[in-house]
């Protein structure tokens, strides 16, 4: 009876220092959060207060390439008329004032035949201005009917200037102008002309197709330089602004940085996307940019005082982050947070720290890898 109840003793006794020892393992309080770090580890450690810092945010958002809208141009017709010949195509090289097609128009005859007219109208009373001047001046004519004379060569003149704008207006240079009034040849074809040097993006017509002026036959866009367009949500619009330097990542080119700056930041919020438009240019001369290519841009905004953590005080735990935030001596609270990207060396807190509070910011990997072991032991 003594013997068991002594062997009873010791089993109570050899229990209780092995619930303490466990208890020990699993850290203070047998909270797996926490860890105490031995004198030697402790003394590794470095720890700063959380703090804040000016931190020049990167907005991230969604774009593409675009033309140059002042590189571009759509070119149609000045008159109503049949296409007779296509000279340009898709993907040409063309020059300003090259011609594109030409069109057979019987518009552009009736107002040629309606100049020449207009012409030998004005010269008719022209003399007949000359001639009334001469028969005034021998008294042989009133002075009412040498002003008739000259009001019609006066309204002749108008007439013919009229015509000529017409004609300008049909798309006809003042050089063939001066020239249908030399020769009196009427000629119904017309060219379309380009307006600007570039590459042809675009073409609508064909050949014995109709076409009217409000038509666009061709798009010329010269692709030295394009545009970089993005859309920036409402709430961050404060933050960009006309000058400022973006980047941009084109997945095309394997993502390579393009730097640039903002040369344009709408005034208006599209009331659908709740975005506002903002625009870069590109240098594109050695042509690898396409209109179209998916782009991401990368836009520096205004520094703002932020709530910031030293990059190396992060760790990751279960996919999460995390700081360990001093709370006695030697003592450590694994905590987590949300944070923003890393920015020079440090990271923006979103949610989890209200500043003040002491962190490990150098080695808190090691002091991570304590707490694991610790709690492993202790379970």
């Amino acid at each position: 009876m003594k013997n068991a109840l002594i062997c009873m003793l010791t089993a109570v006794a050899l229990f209780g220092c092995n619930k303490e020892d466990a208890g020990k393992q699993a850290g203070p309080s047998g909270d797996p959060a926490l860890v105490m770090a031995s004198q030697q580890l402790f003394e590794q450690l470095k720890i700063a207060e959380v703090s804040h810092a000016e931190v020049a945010e990167t907005l991230r958002v969604a774009g593409n390439i675009g033309f140059n809208e002042q590189r571009l141009a759509r070119i149609g017709a000045s008159i109503t008329g049949r296409v007779m010949q296509v000279d340009a195509h898709l993907g040409q090289v063309v020059r300003q004032g090259e011609v594109l097609a030409r069109l057979n128009s019987s518009e552009l005859s009736q107002q040629q035949l309606a100049y020449l007219k207009a012409l030998a109208q004005l010269d008719l009373n022209k003399r007949n201005a000359e001639r009334a001047k001469a028969l005034f001046e021998a008294d042989v004519i009133g002075a009412a009917e040498l002003q008739r004379r000259e009001s019609e060569y006066r309204i002749s003149q108008a007439e013919t200037r009229a015509a000529a704008d017409q004609l300008r207006l049909l798309g006809v240079s003042d050089a063939t102008i001066a020239r249908l009034g030399r020769q009196g040849e009427v000629d119904s074809v017309t060219p379309v002309i380009a307006s600007l040097a570039g590459v042809v993006v675009e073409r609508k017509l064909v050949q014995g197709q109709v076409v009217q002026p409000s038509d666009v036959l061709f798009t010329v866009a010269d692709l030295s330089r394009l545009w970089a367009v993005a859309q920036v949500p409402e709430q961050q619009v404060g933050q960009v602004r006309v000058g400022q330097s973006v980047s941009i990542e084109v997945p095309a080119l394997g993502n390579e940085k393009l730097v640039g700056k903002l040369i344009y930041v709408a005034q208006t919020i599209d009331p659908e996307t709740r975005t506002v438009l903002v625009r870069s240019e590109l240098d594109n001369h050695d042509g690898r940019l396409k209109p179209a290519m998916l782009a991401t841009m990368l836009i520096a905004a205004r520094p703002q005082e932020r709530l910031v953590v030293p990059a190396s005080a992060v760790v990751r735990e279960n996919d999460e982050e995390h700081v360990f935030v001093a709370e006695g001596e030697r003592t450590f609270r694994l905590l987590a947070v949300k944070l923003g990207p890393e920015q020079g060396g440090v990271r923006v807190v979103l949610s989890g720290l209200k500043g003040g509070e002491k962190l490990v910011v150098s080695g808190a990997f090691h002091l991570n890898n304590e707490r694991n072991r610790q709690e492993m032991e202790g379970s």
